[in-house]
């Protein structure tokens, strides 16, 4: 069997061999946001410059970059792609039934106000989403939502992955917390009550980006009252579960309070103005960048088209009804995360294999040496478990109480695959791509260049964070990427590796909105397929200010306010 070193300074000048390996990156930025070129063709031509490098640059052999490069693209299929695929065919299921008019209907009575439906579905109610199974489900969900709301599909793309993007840190019940303990060697309880000392600083000022966004100033302050109480209720929350309650349930129980705390205010307040994009006639106020509403309807086409109530009225049996396949997702999705359910399918715990597809890759398992230690390389999916099947069963049980019948349920789940089969391909190739980074050292590189920068460090120890999700879309994977090496550099520099750490997990926040796998995602939920590029210029704007807000939290946390450090 063929094996291969991996090498981390192929050119023998770090810096150089670190500008070779973003090559990719700046590569894709500019297919999407320059040339407007279609995600699954610059996806695939990412992956293929990526190859080449790996190749010709690093020396991996062909056989192994090639077998790493499917790897990937089956482990972007599932369980990514399978949650996308769910999520969207949930959303198309109550289109199909004729019950989104009533969730529209529900609320609108709530609040006819699309600033303050952003708050509960963007912000708040996809942060319940994201801390019970991320993995791009929030966007999926939400984004549909909004689409279905009378949003622009790109303002519901964007304004899905901006929201989202401070509650990744603690999603899927705190996975990516629990990985960075696991690679560091350091306590998760206090990476996380870290990171809980970070995040909500920025959680505060969310809420008031996300309106500023949709309407400039005179819209976020016609709902400063909602605004307040959504970030305040929610960093509050996020900051004493993560400290005091257990990381594991921070976004879950900072959600729910946000949620509860708006409702409670709508009681008694109600913005003066009501504010829809229906209502804009000019170019956003304070986002010139942006186009008009009307643009952006002609630009791309939702999977339906909202209308008008007309005046109905709908009891409480009838919205409860409606809104039966999103409650029956939050609850299964909340039985899928504990843990007594997944050890009952668990194949180490003594389950039946017939729970877990797994196998070893041919060529690449074994064969990467990294420290002299064979690599191993499987592709494990328990498909049981996965979140993605917690949302189909969720279909299934939804589409019973919508009265669906089978023929109309399996000929919407094929009109949602056809919706999404580019999507899944653009997310095959960057998941391809995070993995052929990781395993031929493209990713290490990138980040042993920026820990270099000495007493600088705890700025940049974000920005490590920030590329590790870019290249796998995941939290939880840069933290097993940079770990470790987050926590050498620390102590080399002289800073508290728990910062260090904490910071990689938060600065990959940022990232998220941006990384191609969301990106992909956001188009496929909005049906923007081949205009990823709008999404991502919509997006990275608000990105690169969130890891520099993050950076300067970070710096000023090691040497300023080293007493905000747990343990230290």
């Amino acid at each position: 069997m063929t094996t291969w070193t991996q090498v981390t300074n192929p050119l023998n000048n770090l810096w150089l061999s670190a500008f070779v390996a973003a090559l990719p990156i700046f590569f894709l930025g500019w297919a999407l946001a320059i040339k407007k070129m279609k995600g699954y063709l610059a996806a695939l031509l990412t992956i293929l410059l990526a190859t080449l490098i790996a190749i010709f640059v690093y020396g991996m052999p062909t056989g192994i970059a090639l077998t790493t490069d499917l790897l990937g693209a089956f482990k972007g299929l599932a369980p990514i792609g399978y949650v996308v695929l769910t999520g969207v065919f949930l959303y198309n299921l109550t289109v199909e039934a004729g019950q989104f008019e009533i969730i529209k209907y529900s609320i609108s009575k709530v609040s006819d106000d699309q600033r303050i439906q952003a708050l509960l579905i963007a912000f708040a109610f996809s942060a319940f989403i994201e801390g019970a199974a991320g993995f791009g489900t929030p966007v999926a969900i939400a984004a549909a939502m909004l689409i279905g709301l009378g949003f622009p599909p790109l303002y519901a793309a964007g304004l899905a992955l901006v929201a989202n993007s401070i509650p990744v840190a603690f999603g899927s019940i705190g996975i990516p917390i629990t990985t960075a303990g696991s690679v560091s060697g350091l306590s998760p309880d206090l990476i996380g009550a870290m990171a809980g000392r970070q995040l909500p600083i920025l959680t505060l000022i969310i809420p008031f980006w996300v309106v500023m966004i949709m309407g400039g100033w005179k819209a976020a302050k016609g709902v400063m009252p909602a605004l307040v109480v959504s970030g305040v209720s929610f960093a509050a929350a996020q900051f004493i579960s993560s400290n005091y309650l257990g990381y594991q349930s921070t976004d879950l129980i900072a959600s729910m309070t946000a949620i509860a705390a708006l409702i409670l205010l709508l009681l008694v307040w109600k913005p003066k103005d009501r504010w829809t994009f229906e209502g804009m006639q000019a170019t956003v106020p304070g986002n010139k960048g942006y186009p008009r509403p009307a643009e952006l309807e002609l630009s791309a086409t939702s999977p339906t088209q909202a209308t008008d109530t007309g005046g109905q009225r709908y009891s409480g049996s009838e919205i409860l009804r409606a809104w039966s396949p999103y409650i029956i997702t939050s609850l299964v999705i909340l039985l899928w995360s504990r843990q007594w359910f997944k050890d009952l399918f668990d194949v180490k715990k003594g389950a039946s294999q017939f729970w877990e597809i797994k196998f070893n890759m041919p060529v690449v398992h074994k064969a990467v040496l990294v420290g002299g230690k064979a690599q191993d390389a499987v592709y494990s999916l328990n498909w049981i478990t996965a979140s993605g099947t917690a949302i189909l069963v969720a279909t299934i049980l939804g589409g019973l109480v919508l009265g669906m019948s089978p023929k109309r349920y399996i000929a919407t789940f094929v009109k949602t695959l056809k919706q999404l089969a580019l999507p899944l391909v653009a997310i095959a190739c960057f998941l391809a791509y995070a993995e052929l980074s990781q395993r031929s050292g493209m990713g290490t590189t990138m980040g042993l260049a920026l820990s270099k920068t000495g007493a600088a460090f705890a700025f940049f120890a974000p920005i490590i964070g920030y590329i590790g999700v870019f290249l796998t879309g995941s939290d939880t994977s840069t933290n097993a990427l940079f770990g470790k090496l987050q926590t050498v550099a620390a102590k080399e520099v002289g800073i508290d590796p728990i910062l260090a750490v904490a910071s990689n997990s938060t600065g990959g926040c940022a990232a998220k909105m941006i990384s191609p796998q969301s990106i992909a995602v956001g188009a496929g939920a909005t049906n923007m397929v081949g205009q990823e590029g709008n999404i991502l210029r919509f997006t990275i704007k608000h990105s690169l200010i969130f890891v520099f807000l993050i950076g300067i939290i970070s710096w000023l946390q090691a040497h300023v306010f080293t007493w905000m450090i747990p343990g230290h």
